[in-house]
């Protein structure tokens, strides 16, 4: 592009499109990327070097300028009050954004522009997460309009996963002021979204949001990004927008190494033009001999005018039939009918199912209801609980509970996964967030964490309506029978009432809680959700020896052993007596349980020793106890007689 040409400074949409309508424009390529490079590790707060090490920031810049960018994006994508909380920085949100828009005009002059660069908040929106509509909009507004007084001349909004995120931050921004919105959401590998939206569906719903330039950035490569850049031309993007990835990183010499090359992206810089894209840039990984490279290729090349087909905007709602809840399961038809017994199982570290099977061979003959399966528990590796479940259910007259956690799996693998489990015949699942691997077996894993069990069970009740993630149809709906946990002895318990209820919102259908020591505790418990309208099975764990109350008290938040129970227990002679103590609490906490709370069951953790099953059955042998309160099945809901 001849330097008469350079865009000069540009403060509303109507004008940036009219330069568009008749050159292409570079933007640069990644911060974060040379950022790690020159040494900053990757725990830092990148936004923050805004104030801390601003040559540096001001150095990568100018570095972009000389590559002969024409937009230079702001060091801000993580600059919002939500991803600065987590470094203690969410007082400084308008110093770091402010200070990110002086260094990059600095840097690029009265002839470049530059973009205000904003990511996702990095948590999610309901109804996946808890973050409200009106609190999202609180925050973007506030990084908004930092960068808004400092002057830039566009937004990038950039990186974003979540169609309904994006499509508000956009209409957020647009009530502020008149300057151009380029919206890019980050595709996967198989062209669609995180939550599995096509580029046909997201294109109109930018549009209509205020985006006035729609595209893709992140991703993977060039060569996927083509692709969907094409499809959004031919879905309604007028202007659009491509700024891959350096491909995807390889691990050399403990460092991630992008290997796609200058000469690479350029080439695949004149294809993006050819499909109509009008502003070509980086992302991760990409350098300023990247963008360098891209500048020279789209030299004087014009952009290319794409025939699009106008697509309305939004999703049609189907009708499917839903499942009613005492439909879903042999279980669900029982709970506020029979005090229900159910029983965690836990899963072998290797293929032989053998030894559970007769263990719960001999539950089941007890007359147990449900076997419980705890996902991972602890963080340690075992068989896959959905396996056991259906080996379990296949092999006995007894239903599971499959125990669903957050920890490993992102959204579209939870999706993939709840399909198939219920395809395969189970029908009971308890939503949990997960214990954070550093505590298991493998510290060095990593966890996924993309949503918490709020967020899960609206993705469960959602695919119970017959829709997925994204809103489309599934065909037939699923029909899960929807259970929770909750900790009635949590530390901050007004915290743990609010999530349990909005669980209840989002689609739960009945509560499991942690092992209850204290009766008195739930008794408190209960008092707190009086109109909460969901059956609950109280944990029983029965102690076997002093070590586990230690660890209990000292390493699991929000169980508390009560001091009576330790003495007992601290009390025994030897490991036989232990036992004998730690069978009687128990039976002692299930005939308080009934007596005093309005409990639907129980949900027993039995220890993991070699005689767990043993054990089991000499707690629940209680129940069969002649003349014992407890014997009496009655059904209590709240102090009420039934449902």
């Amino acid at each position: 592009m001849a330097e008469a040409e350079k865009p000069k400074s540009i403060r509303t949409a109507d004008e940036l499109l009219r330069r568009l309508e008749r050159s292409v424009l570079v933007c640069d390529g990644a911060m974060g990327t040379l950022l790690y490079q020159r040494g900053i590790f990757i725990n830092r707060c990148y936004d923050e070097l805004n104030l801390s090490a601003p040559d540096l920031v001001l150095d990568i810049h100018r570095q972009y300028a000389a590559a002969q960018a024409d937009i230079i994006e702001t060091n801000t994508f993580g600059a919002n009050r939500y991803k600065l909380k987590a470094h203690g920085l969410e007082a400084e949100v308008e110093r770091i954004n402010q200070a990110g828009v002086r260094l990059a005009r600095q840097a690029a002059g009265p002839e470049r522009l530059v973009a205000g660069s904003i990511g996702p908040l990095g948590v999610p929106l309901a109804p996946l997460g808890v973050v409200t509509e009106e609190e999202a909009r609180a925050v973007f507004r506030q990084q908004a309009m930092a960068l808004l007084q400092e002057g830039v001349d566009l937004f990038i909004l950039e990186t974003f996963y979540d169609l309904n995120e994006l499509t508000l931050a956009l209409q957020c921004l647009r009530e502020l002021s008149n300057i151009a919105l380029v919206a890019q959401m980050s595709f996967e590998a198989e062209g669609v979204t995180k939550y599995g939206l096509s580029p046909e569906a997201v294109a109109p719903e930018l549009i209509a949001a205020g985006a006035n330039v729609i595209g893709a950035n992140c991703s993977v490569g060039p060569q996927m990004m083509l692709e969907v850049v094409e499809r959004l031309a031919h879905s309604g993007g007028r202007f659009l927008s491509a700024q891959p990835n350096a491909g995807n990183p390889r691990m050399v010499d403990g460092r991630l190494i992008y290997l796609s090359t200058p000469e690479y992206h350029a080439e695949f810089a004149r294809r993006f033009i050819a499909a109509g894209v009008q502003i070509v840039g980086g992302c991760c990984g990409t350098t300023p001999e990247h963008i360098k490279a891209i500048a020279n290729a789209v030299t004087a090349v014009r952009p290319r005018r794409i025939k699009t087909t106008a697509v309305q905007a939004g999703r049609n709602p189907v009708q499917v039939e839903t499942v009613p809840r005492e439909e879903k399961s042999a279980l669900a038809a029982r709970l506020g009918k029979k005090f229900v017994l159910s029983v965690e199982v836990l899963a072998p570290r290797g293929v032989d199912v053998v030894p559970v099977l007769n263990g719960v061979r001999k539950l089941v003959g007890f007359g147990v209801d449900a076997i419980n399966i705890p996902d991972g528990p602890r963080a340690s590796s075992r068989m896959s609980p959905s396996a056991l479940a259906q080996i379990i259910e296949r092999s006995l007259p007894v239903e599971t509970i499959l125990h669903y956690g957050c920890r490993d799996r992102n959204l579209l693998g939870m999706q993939s996964d709840l399909l198939g489990h219920y395809a395969l015949g189970l029908r009971n699942i308890l939503l949990i967030t997960g214990d954070p691997p550093k505590l298991g077996d493998y510290p060095d894993a990593t966890a996924v964490f993309d949503v918490d069990s709020i967020g899960l069970t609206r993705m469960v009740s959602s695919l119970n309506q017959g829709y997925d993630l994204a809103g489309n149809a599934i065909g037939q709906a699923t029909g899960w029978h929807i259970g929770v946990g909750a900790n009635p002895g949590a530390l901050d318990l007004d915290w743990e009432i609010r999530r349990l209820y909005q669980k209840a919102e989002a689609g739960a259908e009945y509560v499991l809680t942690q092992p209850v020591f204290d009766i008195a505790q739930m008794e408190r418990f209960f008092q707190r959700i009086p109109d909460l309208r969901l059956p609950v099975l109280a944990g029983v764990m029965p102690l076997m020896n002093l070590r586990t109350i230690e660890f209990l008290n000292n390493e699991v938040p929000g169980v508390t052993v009560p001091e009576d129970v330790v003495r007992r227990m601290a009390a025994a002679a030897n490991a036989e007596e232990s036992r004998a103590i730690g069978i009687d609490i128990a039976q002692r906490s299930i005939h308080a349980l009934r007596e005093r709370t309005p409990i639907q069951g129980l949900y027993l953790m039995p220890p993991f020793t070699k005689d767990k099953y043993e054990i089991a059955l000499e707690v629940l042998s209680v129940l069969r106890q002649p003349g014992s309160y407890a014997a009496v099945n009655r059904c209590a809901f709240n102090g009420k007689e039934g449902l």
